[in-house]
């Protein structure tokens, strides 16, 4: 078990030993449960299903908000229905990777996606938050693909790599240094680096 999931609360800062002060992220670990179990046998490896964030009217198929799979090497002392703490998983000083879904900028035009430059802003130049031209010449006659162009930005899943600075065990709050990807309320998922 190399895993567990989450809802992001907030930021703030720890004072360590020496003085120093940490940026950190809240997340609330409450106990995950565990909804599946896949074998190899069955499924070709070893893994298990955690659930966070039980709805008030589950279906058939859906019972958490939130769920994510995780490989283990064995379903040892694993069993369907199962409480997973922070705790047993987590230490401090553990460095993991946490994946969560970036807030959303909506449609962005190419300034601020793409930091163009843009052109001048005087005598009457009708250029300036344009992208400018975007086409070569007749032989290729299209636009190649990759361009930098106006697009979507953000609510893209993304993943960054950091350590474990404390855990609350009776709030179920882990504490991570640094920033975490995602809003407010947004799920988390904390994956230990081996």
């Amino acid at each position: 078990m190399k895993g567990i999931l989450g809802k992001k609360l907030g930021m703030t800062r720890v004072t360590r030993e020496d003085g120093n002060y940490i940026a950190v992220t809240i997340v609330e670990c409450t106990p995950n449960v565990i909804q599946q179990l896949k074998t190899a046998e069955k499924d070709g490896y070893n893994a298990m299903v955690l659930g966070f964030a039980p709805r008030k009217k589950p279906t058939k198929t859906k019972k958490f908000h939130y769920s994510r799979e995780f490989k283990v090497e064995s379903l040892d002392q694993l069993e369907k229905g199962k409480n997973i703490e922070a705790n047993s998983v987590l230490a401090v000083g553990d460095a993991v990777a946490v994946t969560g879904t970036t807030k959303g900028k909506g449609f962005q035009g190419v300034m601020k996606m793409w930091n163009y430059h843009g052109g001048p802003r005087s005598h009457g130049s009708h250029f300036m938050r344009e992208p400018g031209s975007v086409g070569a010449r007749a032989k290729p006659g299209k636009i190649h693909k990759g361009k930098r162009m106006a697009t979507r930005m953000g609510n893209a899943t993304q993943t960054l790599k950091t350590s474990i600075e404390y855990i609350d065990t009776e709030n179920h709050l882990v504490g991570i240094r640094g920033p975490v990807p995602g809003s407010i309320n947004s799920y988390v998922t904390i994956k230990k680096i081996s």
